[in-house]
């Protein structure tokens, strides 16, 4: 069972559908204990990085998710909140990875990023698969994750080259939506899924 964390500041609705596409069981919960006994943990996100750690905190889940021994994958917003801090609202984040988000400057380019844009593989994960270098991936953000050890593959925007997949233990996360990346979306989550 995979469950989706209910924490209103996810994008639900495009995730579920794109688990529906895969038949894969799951359930959308924000209870304790029906997340600590899923197999695995998705944790979708759009929006603000401060509003969505108070729903997280507000929902009594940020001790869960650090505690957790299940692979979590978190998405778009969810990657961001993975970090220790993220310049947006100058919030504490999870800390489940080092570093801090920061926005991209401005000029030059529209921001947010939106739109399609390349990957560039620099590691091994189990999102990916080696024939994904060069993909296209749908992308919405206006804050960047830092380059680190945790970093799989990378994607340029303003200048800013980026974490677009990240893999630490249990933990991995994509800056990309899956759920709006066609076949390639698909993929990784199929990937996550039966890992």
């Amino acid at each position: 069972m995979i469950a989706l964390i209910d924490y209103g500041a996810g994008n639900t609705r495009s995730v579920v559908n794109a688990l529906d596409r895969l038949s894969v069981d799951w359930t959308l919960s924000a209870d304790p204990a029906v997340l600590n006994s899923a197999d695995k943990l998705i944790l979708p996100g759009v929006g603000a990085a401060g509003s969505a750690m108070h729903a997280l905190r507000e929902a009594g889940l940020v001790d869960v998710l650090r505690a957790t021994e299940q692979p979590l994958l978190g998405v778009c917003l969810g990657l961001q909140l993975l970090y220790e801090r993220s310049e947006e609202d100058d919030t504490e984040c999870l800390g489940l990875l080092p570093g801090v988000v920061r926005r991209f400057p401005d000029g030059g380019v529209p921001i947010p990023h939106m739109g399609w844009n390349t990957l560039r593989l620099i590691g091994e994960t189990s999102l990916l698969d080696a024939g994904m270098d060069d993909a296209h991936a749908y992308f919405v953000h206006s804050y960047a994750a830092p380059m680190g050890p945790e970093t799989r593959a990378t994607c340029t925007y303003a200048g800013v080259t980026f974490s677009a997949v990240v893999q630490h233990g249990r933990v991995v996360a994509t800056q990309f939506h899956p759920e709006k990346s066609a076949a390639l979306g698909a993929a990784v989550l199929r990937n996550f899924v039966t890992a």
